[in-house]
């Protein structure tokens, strides 16, 4: 593509093998551009500064601050910025709250790569692109009713094993509060006990522990 515009992209990873194949598969690319890899989410920020690229891939799970939030950061200071979160978390919750705070796509690590360029493409040319596993995700959960903020600090606690009576101690709240939140928990959940409500919480990126 001789004389054609290149995408110019910037990379977020915080591991050197992943950051790595990503480049190799933009390189290998006639129409992009890396312009610069940042290991964490501070790095991501400067680094748009310096180079305002045309896309940014950017991790969700970072060791200073979580993707969407240096997403945020960047949105504030360049609204038009375009930004793919490119991660191994398959949550609903989690890719909903990144396109509602302005990713225009969400895809996954596992994605083959002709997918994750055609992805950068369509993001460029001003479309979104979810991972179909990810679209497949909302429709299972649409109308599902959220957990409330202190339902999610009810079922951290559940996932540290901690009692009832524990739990309502650290939150100064009733033993039946607690039982009455882990009843609407699992119902919201469709969990038939507390462990399954976790592990539905954190397969859906509900909550991290």
């Amino acid at each position: 593509m001789t004389g054609e515009i290149r995408i110019r992209i910037l990379t977020v990873d915080d591991h050197p093998l992943i950051r790595e194949g990503i480049s190799v598969v933009i390189r290998s690319q006639p129409d992009m551009e890396l312009v610069a890899e940042a290991s964490n989410g501070r790095g991501a920020i400067q680094f748009f500064r310096d180079y305002q690229p045309d896309v940014t891939l950017m991790d969700l799970r970072l060791p200073d601050i979580e993707g969407v939030e240096a997403m945020i950061l960047i949105r504030d200071e360049f609204p038009d910025s375009k930004v793919i979160i490119l991660t191994t978390f398959e949550g609903d919750v989690e890719a909903k709250r990144a396109l509602q705070a302005g990713a225009c796509g969400y895809l996954l690590k596992s994605m083959p790569p002709n997918e994750i360029v055609e992805a950068i493409r369509q993001v460029h040319a001003g479309k979104k692109r979810i991972a179909s596993e990810i679209a497949k995700s909302f429709a299972e959960h649409l109308g599902n009713e959220t957990l409330s903020e202190r339902e999610v600090q009810v079922l951290k606690h559940v996932a540290k094993g901690n009692a009832n009576r524990e739990i309502g101690k650290k939150l100064l709240i009733s033993e039946e509060t607690v039982k009455a939140h882990i009843k609407h928990i699992m119902e919201k959940l469709n969990a038939n006990d507390r462990t399954e409500a976790v592990t539905i919480a954190l397969r859906r990126g509900i909550m991290h522990l």
